[in-house]
């Protein structure tokens, strides 16, 4: 799947597809987004200048920007940002593939997560978002990736499949982007801070 591609599939995407508490309520499908919320608020500092990459139609930016946060909804549908325009209107929204989210922001957040975003792209595709990301986050920032390691690796196939990656995949791109994977326990996510590249 191309960039192009995943992002052409999520603007024609039914609302009620886009995510598997959604055909529960739309209630058990915003509750959802507050809990990835609140654990988010567990790992970022308080008040910082967040971008949520991928933040679909605001099920968790929404709620983090209730939390206090400086947030700006990011994604590259314009559909996405169409429900978070009605549902959010002072919200900033950019829209952006992600690899020229540093360009379109024109500053470096404190901050950046990306949930349920990379999982859906093949490796070069999504090795050229992790770049943009890293891009957008200034040096000693956090990055909040859904970016999941497997034993047996494996890029998946259409754009609701699941990409998962090595390890050594994931550090090779780490290395050459600025990225140093943290230890957070108890969180679904990993979580790198932002460095010099090498």
């Amino acid at each position: 799947m191309t960039i192009d591609s995943v992002i052409d599939a999520w603007d024609n995407a039914d609302p009620a597809a886009i995510h598997p508490t959604r055909s529960i309520s739309e209630r058990d499908y915003r509750i959802s987004g507050e809990n990835q919320a609140a654990l988010l608020s567990t790992i970022l500092p308080a008040g910082c200048k967040v971008v949520d990459f991928g933040c679909g139609d605001g099920r968790v930016v929404i709620p983090l920007a209730g939390l206090g946060y400086e947030v700006t909804a990011a994604d590259g549908s314009q559909a996405m940002l169409d429900r978070i325009a009605q549902a959010a209107p002072d919200m900033p929204t950019v829209l952006t593939d992600g690899t020229d989210l540093a360009d379109q922001l024109g500053r470096k957040a404190d901050a950046l997560i990306g949930l349920a975003v990379l999982i859906h792209h093949g490796y070069d595709s999504a090795a050229r978002i992790i770049e943009g990301l890293r891009a957008a986050v200034r040096v000693n920032g956090l990055l909040v990736l859904d970016w999941p390691v497997a034993d047996e690796p494996r890029e998946g196939g259409g754009w609701i499949g699941v990409t998962t990656w090595s390890r050594k995949q994931q550090d090779d791109i780490c290395r050459r982007v600025g990225l140093k994977r943290l230890d957070q326990p108890g969180v679904p996510w990993p979580v790198f801070r932002a460095v010099k590249a090498n």
